[in-house]
């Protein structure tokens, strides 16, 4: 593609040597062909070098060495991996110390990236010999001794939005306000951090001076990000945080929930799906800046247009209720829903307890407990023994049959199902021998489980709507004497004292079990599968409690 003034340069370039050689004609001049061989020498010479991109040697045939160097260097830095071709179109010389010359570039940036434009420039003859005259625009138009030029990736406009499951706004791109602090701003960084904590109390109440003080004091002299702030938030509290020393405030667009009620760690695995599709259909450009960075605009590039909009698997209303679920708790958290029809993500929680250890939900890897009877009753209708007398290892074997311990890749999602301590698999082992830590799971891989057990067959998992995970494994069905099995397991469960409190919801059927201080519940409702787990559970029936909550809250009308 021709820079978009490209053809107006070669216009006006032969327009102005078509004149100059007219003068030199009618001049009729000898000395114009006495010094023409060298001179053009150089010229050509000076193409030779930029096509190598030997930016040293090129800037030695200009009058402004320096300066050549400078640009040049930047130039070919800026838009790597780049290939060029310069040649010499034409050669006038105009008397025994001047002459003028025209260029054509032409760019390669790969395939279908292509880029041609015209050029010209002088070349006079110095007290050192014939030297190109410098400036930046005889290489590129639009360059000057200040701005820098860039081969760019463009991103398609209007990026694709995110829904939910329904076809509802999910997340959008919103213009969010970053709030950092530069320790390099700040005369007292104690009194700093205590007053941006106050100012940003009522929307961020966990963040604490002290909490940005030690940010701060780990950063090594560099910003941190104290707060992201929502536009209306910014509005209330900008009078309060920008007399604060060290306190930067910038805008920056981000891909962020529609509903601010909304918070899981399945909407940052939604921004790397839109973000995948961005990068599938973007676009290149050489674009000029000036020396301060400021854009000055797009010499050349291509662009298509964006993606379809994303159809992510998130039930905005199970996923709120889920929240609601997990604050309850004062100990790490969380809940991972599953439809098992189709193996849609429908709902992801963990309260602030477990984000403080990251997306504990998808990666967080604890015993299953006395879950682990779930897995020794599937080998032993496999095995026609006793479930007492399938041992640790076959029972962790039998994970895999429901989906714990199975390598899924699913499109933007950073997740780990189980971990096995069985040898000659895949699996990442884990501590060889007996007990529950012979398989170790996530909430998601347990709701995987809970999923299975409820369709009969472990069904891929996926988070964006009609385009679900792969997996190296086999998944087969369930056996009908396993399902009916597993199903009976969570029926007669429900039964137990600790999951009384379920009992109030007649199409919930659930599994309990702890590993020391770990609570787990797996259950089905219907076309729903879910996995409650919470650190140092407080008694026998918190996860229950917990999923009580979530019903609770999934069945009162909203306000």
């Amino acid at each position: 593609m021709d820079v978009w003034g490209s053809r107006r340069f070669r216009v006006r370039g032969a327009m102005a040597l078509a004149g100059v050689a007219a003068l030199a004609i009618a001049m009729g001049s000898c000395g114009v062909h006495e010094g023409k061989n060298e001179a053009e020498a150089v010229v050509e010479r000076f193409t030779e070098l930029l096509d190598k991109q030997d930016y040293v040697k090129a800037s030695e045939l200009t009058s402004y060495p320096s300066a050549a160097s400078a640009t040049l260097k930047q130039m070919f830095a800026g838009l790597q991996p780049g290939k060029v071709d310069y040649k010499k179109t034409q050669y006038i010389g105009l008397d025994s110390e001047a002459a003028i010359f025209s260029m054509d570039a032409d760019w390669t940036f790969g395939e279908g990236k292509n880029w041609t434009y015209s050029l010209q420039g002088n070349v006079r003859k110095l007290a050192i010999g014939w030297r190109i005259s410098w400036d930046p625009a005889i290489v590129m138009p639009q360059l000057d001794h200040n701005r820098t030029v860039r081969l760019v990736r463009t991103e398609p406009t209007p990026a694709p939005k995110v829904n939910d499951i329904a076809g509802q706004p999910l997340m959008t791109e919103q213009v969010i306000n970053v709030i950092k602090l530069d320790p390099a701003k700040m005369p007292d960084p104690v009194a700093s951090t205590n007053a941006l904590a106050k100012a940003i109390e009522p929307v961020a109440p966990l963040i604490t001076g002290p909490s940005l003080m030690q940010q701060v004091a780990t950063s090594q002299g560099k910003p941190v990000i104290a707060v992201n702030l929502r536009e209306p938030d910014f509005a209330i509290l900008e009078k309060d945080m920008a007399p604060i020393p060290g306190v930067v405030m910038e805008k920056q667009p981000r891909l962020i929930s529609a509903d601010r009620r909304v918070w899981s760690p399945l909407l940052d695995a939604l921004r790397k799906v839109q973000q995948e599709s961005q990068e599938q259909h973007s676009g290149w450009g050489v674009q000029i800046f000036e020396q301060d960075g400021r854009f000055v605009g797009q010499l050349a590039g291509s662009q298509g247009p964006p993606g379809p909009d994303i159809a992510g698997t998130m039930d905005q209303r199970l996923q709120r209720a889920a929240e609601d679920a997990v604050v309850s708790a004062a100990t790490p958290a969380s809940i991972v829903a599953i439809q098992p029809s189709s193996g849609a993500v429908v709902a992801v929680a963990q309260n602030t307890q477990a984000s403080e250890h990251g997306p504990v939900a998808f990666t967080g890897l604890y015993p299953v407990g006395g879950n682990i009877e779930l897995f020794r009753n599937i080998a032993a209708v496999a095995k026609g023994k006793a479930p007492q007398d399938i041992p640790v290892q076959e029972a962790a074997e039998a994970a895999t049959t429901l989906g714990v311990g199975i390598d899924f890749k699913v499109p933007g999602l950073d997740e780990v199902t189980g971990r096995l301590a069985v040898a000659g698999r895949s699996a990442e082992q884990v501590r060889q021998g007996g007990g529950s830590d012979a398989v170790l799971a996530s909430p998601f891989g347990m709701a995987i489980a809970a999923a299975a057990i409820a369709k009969g067959q472990v069904p891929p998992p996926m988070i964006e709507v009609a385009r679900p995970s792969t997996t190296d494994a086999q998944l087969a069905p369930l056996a009908p004497e396993v399902a009916d099995r597993l199903r009976g397991m969570l029926r007669d469960s429900s039964n137990a004292p600790e999951l009384a409190s379920l009992r109030g919801y007649r199409d919930v059927n659930g599994f309990s079990a702890t590993a020391g201080r770990d609570g787990w519940l797996i259950a089905i409702m219907g076309d729903l599968a879910f996995a409650v787990h919470i650190n140092d559970v407080d008694s026998g029936d918190a996860t229950a409690r917990m999923a009580v909550r979530m019903l609770q809250s999934l069945a009162a009308p909203e306000t």
